[in-house]
Order: structure tokens, then sequence, then C-alpha cells
């Protein structure tokens, strides 16, 4: 019968296992992390005890590691710097693996701290351990199996040394999440040694480490990746460029930043080329949308196959992730174009036509900024052609229909609303919209705006779980007032998430669209099979919940709107106090397909008149 050494033949002692932590966490904090989301347990208590013990973390508590995860998405997506994650052994780590799958398709910076038994126990049937080697598979930047925690001088520059590659690699190019694994051995707790204390006295060694530059200064410092693009790259982009007078920018999902939607709008103007604004791409609302040729409407005007082969594109340039629009991706496979210029300065082919001719690796900002610089250099113009004015007049007739026709609207239907919403939104708000229909909607309706505004979503794998737990972490964020706009379905998939919100300093707001399920199956060509294949019990999911009841259960304002005039009301009345306002909005689900397909074909035919 095999049989292991005495513990203490492993174990090394407490106060080397708290110098070891110590300085991974203080590299951490001297990398510029400030974020720590703490999810209870007991083998991850010398790594909750290390965070505590650093004043420049906030270690945040929260139960639920599959919450905590989109928590830490949402916060790390808003403030754009990585979040650590702390949970015990076992399945607690498996509850980050939604959270996980997305920051890795959206390229949001996590670091996850996974507590772990230490080998001597693993595979011999000890409580709350699982295979945690490579958990998350190629869904993480990078994963490590951290040593078990030792003492000794070249330890604690590893730690260090550790920390600063961890936050480096989640940080970019793509940014995403990083994973170590930690095995730990009892005694778990500093105070179960005699010499061990949260505050120690520095040894030789650490005293001669702390001479090493060590404040501000991280133990590494990692340069930046460059984003510019090379010259004979803008050589050839600018003489694609002066030919294409059918040419299309189109911006997918990007992160807030004014300097990079100024750049992308500017060049779009030059090139006389229309700018196809996806709602996540941050330039359909903002100053430049007052002299760039942005469109909002798109995805309703191309619903029009006249209209979309009329007016397909020559030239492409595509800046950042894939958008949502179907009606742009259907009408672009019919009608290839004859350039598809692919922009990422990850090198992420996110291209799902297969239909780029060449892959920029550069950052989309730089790139503008260097095309718009050459085309200024070389004694061009802007352009000012019929193609770009055929599309803006069209665009700008659909928007005229659509705003007469929801001017004076009663009836709570989810066009207007999300307008609503989106209207009653000051300069310094965000935005976080639920995927299914919440994103299309806004993607079909959401009007141009020249007041800013920051809009995030869960487009990476576009799933409808952690949507509250992501707010909640924007709003943590304290950059301005947080409004989640979301379905019913998502809602109920992270009632756990509302606790979340409950405590926040700033407060969450949460517009809910509740069509009683699944409203976005009502689109789609499996509604007309109707019961022969089931379809109310398996594809819509009436759920018959009354959403007030979560209002008392979790300290929120409730309102359940009666109708629009109620809803822009209780919109422009701002909430800037703590906890959560709960605004729920009744759609009638087939009265909204109506009202929805009515509305896009106006759009569509106003758009085509000429």
């Amino acid at each position: 019968m095999a049989t292991h050494p005495p513990d203490d033949g492993f174990q090394a002692r407490p106060d080397e296992v708290r110098d070891f932590l110590a300085a991974f966490f203080e590299e951490l904090a001297l990398s510029g992390v400030r974020e720590v989301c703490v999810s209870p347990g007991s083998r991850s208590t010398p790594l909750a005890v290390a965070a505590q013990g650093h004043s420049a973390l906030r270690c945040r508590p929260i139960l639920d590691e599959r919450s905590a995860g989109f928590f830490a998405l949402g916060l790390a997506r808003q403030s754009g710097q990585p979040v650590v994650l702390i949970c015990t052994s076992g399945t607690a780590a498996a509850n980050y693996w939604p959270a996980v799958v997305e920051a890795h398709t959206a390229r949001v910076p996590l670091l996850l701290l996974t507590a772990d038994r230490p080998p001597e126990l693993r595979d011999w049937g000890a409580g709350q351990t699982i295979d945690q080697l490579g958990l998350y598979g190629a869904y993480v930047r990078r994963f490590v199996e951290v040593p078990v925690p030792t003492g000794g001088a070249r330890a604690r520059g590893y730690a260090r040394t550790l920390a600063c590659r961890a936050v480096a690699e989640a940080r970019g190019r793509p940014a995403g999440p990083v994973h170590l694994n930690w095995p730990l051995r009892e005694p778990l707790e500093a105070g179960d040694s005699p010499t061990a204390t949260l505050t120690a006295t520095p040894t030789p060694e650490t005293e001669a480490e702390a001479l090493r530059g060590r404040s501000p200064q991280a133990w590494a410092t990692v340069s930046p990746p460059s984003g510019e693009p090379s010259a004979a790259e803008r050589l050839a982009l600018l003489e694609i460029a002066r030919k294409g007078e059918r040419g299309l920018v189109i911006c997918g999902p990007l992160p807030p930043d004014a300097e990079t939607s100024a750049a992308i709008a500017d060049l779009a103007r030059l090139l006389g080329w229309p700018l196809w604004a996806d709602p996540l791409s941050q330039l359909r609302r903002g100053p430049h949308v007052t002299t760039a040729p942005v469109l909002a409407h798109g995805d309703l005007l191309l619903r029009d196959a006249e209209f979309a082969e009329r007016w397909a594109p020559d030239v492409i340039l595509r800046l950042g992730d894939a958008p949502v629009s179907k009606a742009l991706r259907l009408a672009l496979e019919a009608r290839p174009p004859e350039h598809w210029i692919l922009v990422d300065p990850d090198r992420v082919w996110h291209d799902p036509s297969h239909l780029a001719s060449r892959v920029v690796v550069a950052d989309p900002g730089c790139l503008c900024r260097a095309l718009a610089e050459d085309w200024r250099e070389a004694g061009l113009d802007e352009r000012q052609g019929d193609y770009r004015a055929g599309w803006l007049a069209a665009d700008a007739r659909a928007a005229d229909a659509l705003e007469n026709a929801l001017a004076q609207e009663t009836e709570l239907y989810e066009p207007g609303a999300v307008r609503d919403v989106v209207g009653g939104l000051g300069p310094d708000a965000t935005l976080y919209v639920s995927n299914s229909m919440p994103i299309r909607d806004l993607d079909a309706f959401m009007p141009l705006g020249a007041q800013p505004l920051r809009l995030h979503g869960h487009r990476g794998a576009s799933g409808i779980d952690g949507l509250v737990s992501g707010a909640a972490g924007a709003a943590a964020a304290d950059g301005g007032p947080v409004v989640l706009l979301t379905g019913d379905l998502a809602l109920l998939h992270d009632v756990g998430g509302l606790r979340l919100a409950q405590s926040l300093p700033q407060g969450l707001t949460i517009v809910v669209l509740n069509n009683d399920g699944g409203g976005i199956f009502s689109f789609l060509p499996i509604a007309q099979r109707g019961e022969a294949v089931g379809f109310e019990t398996f594809f819509r999911t009436p759920h018959g919940l009354d959403l007030a009841h979560l209002g008392p259960l979790h300290d929120a304002e409730f309102t359940r709107v009666r109708d629009a005039e109620e809803l822009r009301k209780i919109l422009a009345r701002p909430w800037t106090g703590p906890g959560l306002r709960l605004i729920e909005v009744p759609v009638d689900r087939d009265g909204n397909v109506k009202r929805f397909r009515e509305l896009a074909a106006l759009a569509a035919s106003a758009g085509g008149e000429a």
C-alpha cells in the first residue's frame, strides 16, 4: 500500500508561504491591478488573506463564482484593467467557465486564481478535488500550475515575476483571461503558526528585494505591442482607397475610446465611405456624427433585396469584432466586394463569411489616423460622391419615417422602448445590453445622437448568461450611471446577480423587456411549425412569473410601466442613489413581432424611395 511521507515533509513554514503570496500580490498591485473578487472557501484562505493584506487592492466578496466571473468581466470591461478572481478548489472553479469563455472571445482581461489540493492529495478521493490542470482549455491566454509556495529569495522572485507576466498576458494582444492554479497545503491560515503574522518583519533577503526599485515600479515591466501599420501596408491601402468609390467602413463592437471613434469617423469622411456603426461600435453616438457619414438604420435598409443590390459596396474596411446585423452579413455574402480589408490588432480572424481578402494587424485608431494623414499628404480632398450621398439620404429617410411613427406611440413595444431608453441616458452613462432581442432592437432602431454614450454587451460568445452580474461589475467601476437593457429570460438566468447591485454606491438601473419567454424565437422560421414541434413549450418557454417579487427580495425600487408615456417619465428621473432600480416593460409577444415587422418595412420602403 502506497503511503505519503509525513505532512511536515511536504510543508513549507507558514511564514514562507505568507511571504511568497505577499510578494505575488504586491506585484499585482504594482502592475496596475486594483480589483479582486473573492468567493468564500477554505482552500483559498491564503490567497484571500494575502489579497486583503494589500492596501492597494480592493477585495469584493461575491458568494457565487458564476456571478463573480461575470461581475469581474463587467468591471474589467468598464475600467479597462485586469480584475482578479479568487475561488476555492473543485467545482467552484468550474463555475467561472461561462465568464472565461466570454472574456476570451471578447478580449477582456481577467486573472483567475483557483486554489487546489496539493499533488499528493489529487486522485486519492480527497474532498472538493477535481482535475483543474488546464481546466479552461484554449479559452485562456496562459495557464500556469503554480508550485506549492515555499521560502527563499529565489521563490519570492519567481512569485513576483509570475505576477508581472500574468498581468502582461491578460492585458494583451489579444487581451483575455489568464489562469493560475494554486496548490496549497494545510495549515491554510497564517495564524496557525506562532511566527506567522500578516505583517512580518522583513528578512535580509526581502530587504534586498525592496532595494531593487520597488516603488512604484513593478518587478518586471512589459512594453505594449505596437499597433502601427507598416509603410508598405499603408501604401497598399491608400491605393485601394483612392480607387474605391463605392466603399463601406463597417465597425463592429469596439472598446469605448473617444480618440479611436474620432479617427474612424474622420477617415470615413475623407474617403467618402458610409460608416456602418454597430450598436457596440461606440460610433452611433458622439460628437463625430455631426460631420461623419454614420449610418443608423442600415440593418433595416438591407432587408430590402433591391436596395441591397443597388448599393452593394466594392470595398469593405472592417474594424472591430463581427457586427450583430444578419441583414448585413447576408447582403455581403450575396454580393461579395472586390476588396474586404479586415483590421485587427490581435490577428483575430472574425470573418464568419470567409470573405476577407486582406488582414491588417494594426490598431483601428492608429490605422485610421495613419491613412487619413496619407490621404491628406497625397493632396486628396474629401470625397463627395453619389455613393455616400445615396446611403446617407436613404438612412435619413428611414430615420424620419421611424421618428414619425414612434413619436405618438402609446403601446409598449420593444422598438419604441429601446429608443426611449437611449434617449433618457445622460452624457456620462453606460448602456449594458443583453443578447437575444435587445441588441437586435438596438441595432435596428437606435438613432444617431451627438451626445456620447458608452455601450457594452456580451457579444464575444453572445450568450444570455451573466448579464446582470456583468452590468453590476460595470457599475462598480464607478464610471457614471449604468443601465442594463435586458429581456426577461436573461434577467431570470442571472437573478443571483441582483444581489451584487444592492450595495453599489452609484446604483444600477435595469430595464427588463418582459414578453414572458424567448420572444426572439417568434421571429424565426421555427415559429411557423407551432405545436408540431412544441414551439411554446420548448422554444418560447413562457415562465409566467411575476417580476414584482424581485423588488422586495433584493431591496429594489420596482416599477411596472403601463404605457410608453409612463416609461419616458420614469426614465427622465435620474437614478443617482445606491442600490437597484428595476423597471419592467410588459410587451405583448405577438403584437411586438407584428410591430417590429411593420416598422422594418416602413424604414426599408422610405429608404428605397429615390
